[in-house]
This record gives structure tokens, sequence and C-alpha cells, in this order.
């Protein structure tokens, strides 16, 4: 049995952040050819759930870059290496020291999550709060408020390029951290910032996918940095035309660009999938 795992953004996804009808009734056709398919991404579970919705993704899914696993099926999380008091502090620390916000998740008894936060800094910042929904769907708290033995998943920040970059170098010297950035959609001249656990990866992600399904063979798709680990662990891999150089260079091959639905028409090739 085979498994697919798309990252979204820059892959399943167009450049509206959303599956497009071409792409839809592609895996409504994998979906009736009984062929596997589920999701590693670095978004968490609440700002993909409208994405996916109505689109039979009822496997479990690997989020925060496989942080946590989302099992549909008994609607709960199983998570993997949380950030120790220490680690947080090292990141929050050189958040600080360059004017930026770190924003603290934790998953909570209940599955859901709440956010904790220092007074906001810029007006960058109040629009991250807005796109990540925190205002309607995650609790937000003062970080002073963090309880001591809070499940911390990973840490967001956003502001001006040298700020971030300055954080991320401070970050990569801690051994049991791994960040990522990337320009963020409001502009290049701020950049978006994620870290979490270095036991925490979309590879890892896989091999407990595989083991729970008893899955022989993985395919995926994916286009950043992030989805190197996935790509180790996979049988198959395989890079849209906008993947950055690294993810091309160790894919299987490289494919259509993701706004010309590049996946999708992949699949229906590779499958010989056709509307009825």
């Amino acid at each position: 049995m085979e498994l697919i795992v798309f990252d979204l953004d820059g892959t399943l996804l167009n450049q509206e952040s959303a599956i497009s009808d071409y792409t839809s009734e592609t895996l409504k056709l994998l979906s009736e050819r009984e062929i596997a398919y589920t999701v590693a991404t670095g978004r968490t579970l609440h700002t993909a759930r409208a994405i996916l919705e109505g689109h039979q993704f009822l496997l479990p899914q690997a989020y925060k870059n496989g942080v946590m696993i989302w099992h549909p099926e008994q609607s709960r999380f199983s998570s993997g290496a949380m950030l120790t008091a220490d680690e947080l502090d090292h990141v929050v620390q050189a958040c600080i020291r360059q004017e930026v916000t770190p924003f603290v998740f934790t998953l909570d008894q209940d599955q859901g999550s709440t956010v904790y936060h220092p007074p906001l800094q810029s007006d960058i910042e109040k629009q991250l709060i807005r796109r990540l929904g925190l205002e309607d769907h995650i609790r937000a708290c003062a970080l002073d408020e963090l309880p001591g033995d809070a499940a911390i998943t990973h840490v967001n920040a956003i502001g001006p390029s040298e700020a971030i970059q300055a954080v991320l170098s401070s970050v990569n010297d801690e051994p049991h951290l791994v960040a990522y950035s990337g320009y963020a959609w409001e502009g290049r001249q701020w950049r978006w910032l994620d870290v979490h656990h270095s036991d925490a990866s979309k590879g890892g992600a896989i091999k407990i996918m595989k083991e729970l399904l008893g899955i022989e063979r993985v395919i995926c798709f994916g286009d950043s940095d992030n989805d190197l680990s996935m790509f180790e662990t996979a049988d198959e891999s395989y890079a849209p035309a906008n993947a950055n150089d690294a993810i091309k260079s160790a894919a299987t091959a490289v494919i259509g660009h993701h706004d010309d639905e590049g996946i999708a028409r992949f699949l229906r090739e590779r499958f010989a999938l056709k509307p009825g």
C-alpha cells in the first residue's frame, strides 16, 4: 500500500492558498481509487481545517512540521517533542533582543491551543495575529501567565528581515532547536520565523504514520527546507517548479508549478486518473 503525503503552501495549494477545482477533482479521483493521501505541513490544524474540509482528508495528518499528529477519527492530537523551559527561554530572549515579539504556542489538555506572548511591538505583528486567527480561534494570554508545566509546541514570530535573521542565527546555536524562516506575504522586507524541537520533523511524522497505517511506500510532494526530512524518508519525492534549489536537488523529479496545478496533473498521469 502507498501513501501520498502533501505539503500545503507552495505545493498542493495555489497562490490564493486554496485547493483549486482541478486539484479537488483529482483528490476525489484518488479517493475513488482508494489511493491513500494525507498532509504534512508547517501550518497548525486550525489554519488548515477550512482548506481541507470536504476533500476527504481522513487519515492522520502532520502539523507544525511534525510536532503534532492529528487523528481525525478520534479528534485528538498525539504530540511529539515539546520545547523545554530552557529552550523556550533561549528563543524568547533572542526575539526580545531584536525587538521581535515571540508567540509561544501550547497544546492544552482539551486538545485546544493557547498562545502566550509579550506586548506587541509593531503593526506587522498585529497583522500576524489576524492572519493566524488568534483573535477568533485560539486563546491568547500574556507570556508571564505561561504555566510551568505547559506543553510548548512551537514559537512563531514575524519582523524585519535583519532582526529575524539575527534571531535565526542565535536559535541555530542551540542543538535541540530547529528554525525555519522565509519571506512574509506582507512583503520581502518582512520575514516569518518558526521554531520547534529538533526531534520533531515531517520525516519523523511520516515514519509514525507508516507504522500506524501499515504503509509500505510513501510518495511525497514539497517545496521548502522543512520538507527535506520528508524527502529523505519517502520512497519517491517530487518538487514543484517553484520549489527552492535544495528541494529540487533532493527530489526524485521536478514537476509542474504549484499555481499551474502541477501536483494534480502529475498525479493524474502517474495513477492514470480519469474522470468518469
